[in-house]
């Protein structure tokens, strides 16, 4: 099985996580550095929701291996040259897949751990068009690649 969207919205990374015990208290309260990070996996989830119920087919959820495909595509600062497509700037290409990822989970597949693959991107947004990500999340079979050289690279180089 295989859903695929478009979140239309700016793309929020994982934050930091921070934990403290108020006075009194016997257990820590923790909280995520980014407070913009709920509404982004909110949107998220919205978003996987809409895919979903538009299946023609039912859903259920995903037990198995899962591939995610991100594209993340951000705000276009003004003064950037409209052939410029790589963004080198923050935030990480990684938090922005923890973010997503978590807020796939219970809703595409069932734990955030059944994802074997991914295959993502952060892009600047064109020209006029909306800060958005693409979203695929499709069944794999979790195996290795024919791609990848069977011979294993060498573990150290002898020097001249």
């Amino acid at each position: 099985m295989k859903v695929s969207f478009t979140v239309i919205g700016v793309a929020q990374s994982m934050g930091s996580k921070r934990a403290f015990v108020p006075k009194g208290w016997q257990r820590p309260i923790i909280t995520d550095s980014n407070r913009n990070l709920k509404a982004w996996q909110a949107l998220v989830a919205e978003a996987a929701g809409g895919a979903i119920q538009a299946r023609a087919e039912p859903w259920q959820l995903l037990e198995g291996p899962v591939r995610l495909t991100l594209a993340f595509y951000l705000p276009r600062p003004k003064g950037l040259a409209k052939k410029m497509r790589a963004h080198v700037k923050a935030p990480d290409c990684s938090k922005l897949i923890r973010s997503t990822e978590d807020a796939l989970s219970g809703i595409v597949y069932a734990d955030d751990s059944q994802v074997v693959e991914i295959v993502a991107g952060k892009f600047y947004a064109a020209p006029g068009a909306p800060p958005q990500c693409r979203v695929t999340v499709e069944e794999t079979a979790g195996e290795e690649p024919v791609a990848v050289p069977a011979a294993p690279l060498p573990l150290f180089v002898e020097a001249p």
